[in-house]
């Protein structure tokens, strides 16, 4: 199983884990889903992540863990946290998931994890220049490239445009609490990307998340200079990712 990995992808409400072939970006076998912890602590998302692992590989075949987790990462330690503990801050989850797991682990933001797997095995495939990728959902994440190569942690999702934070008023959370028409939702979007556009000027924008699936209903409304397309991967973007960088970090 040399080009086996096991990817991770905690969220708020759910952790996702799966085997993934890192050469060809698919997943093997099944993928499983548990519920994330109340409270969402770190022991107690260790101890489940452990157990999702032993039953993806129990013979521990597969030579690397990834996890994506819903933090700025940087050099194995969560610098935030969002709809998880506090407790996550400034820690060391590199060194806590190899603890609790009994492997060598490699943390990466959930975004981030998401745009590596779209760039590697997604619509961003030889994708040259500046591509930026969203995920529109409870909030909005970014991942920024580079003629393919990963410029990580940009919280771009926060660009505050007329003193708002403007994933408060962008995300597809807030169409949902706001009873948005995807035409009301769109002009909210059209702002949040021509501001991107204006500050990077990218070649390209791939819009990932849940609501991708429903892009022809929104995505179409939109007018930009750059290409913007949906997602391809969908919910296995971040296992696909994760797993896949996770194997480019084997000390």
């Amino acid at each position: 199983m040399a080009n086996i990995s096991i990817g991770i992808d905690i969220g708020g409400t759910g952790i996702k884990g799966a085997l993934v072939d890192v050469k060809t970006g698919t997943i093997v076998g099944e993928r499983l889903r548990v519920e994330t912890p109340p409270g969402g602590r770190p022991d107690d998302i260790a101890q489940v992540v452990k157990s999702l692992i032993k039953i993806l590989d129990p013979k521990q075949k597969a030579h690397s863990v990834g996890i994506c987790f819903p933090a700025v990462v940087q050099h194995g330690v969560t610098m935030s946290a969002a709809n998880v503990s506090e407790e996550w801050i400034n820690l060391n989850a590199d060194a806590l998931f190899t603890k609790v797991v009994g492997r060598n682990v490699h943390v990466i933001n959930d975004a981030d994890a998401a745009g590596v797997a779209e760039m590697k095995f997604g619509v961003g495939r030889k994708e040259a220049g500046l591509t930026i990728m969203t995920t529109l959902g409870t909030g909005i994440g970014t991942a920024l490239f580079i003629d393919g190569e990963l410029v990580p942690n940009t919280e771009l999702g926060h660009l505050e445009i007329d003193g708002v934070d403007y994933e408060t008023k962008a995300a597809f959370a807030a169409k949902e609490r706001e009873e948005l028409s995807w035409e009301e939702w769109a002009e909210r979007l059209q702002c949040y990307y021509s501001t991107l556009e204006a500050l990077f000027t990218p070649d390209l924008f791939i819009v990932g998340g849940g609501v991708s699936k429903d892009h022809e209903f929104f995505l179409p409304l939109l007018s930009l200079r750059a290409k913007i397309v949906p997602a391809m991967l969908k919910n296995n973007a971040g296992i696909i990712g994760a797993a896949r960088v996770a194997s480019k970090n084997i000390k």
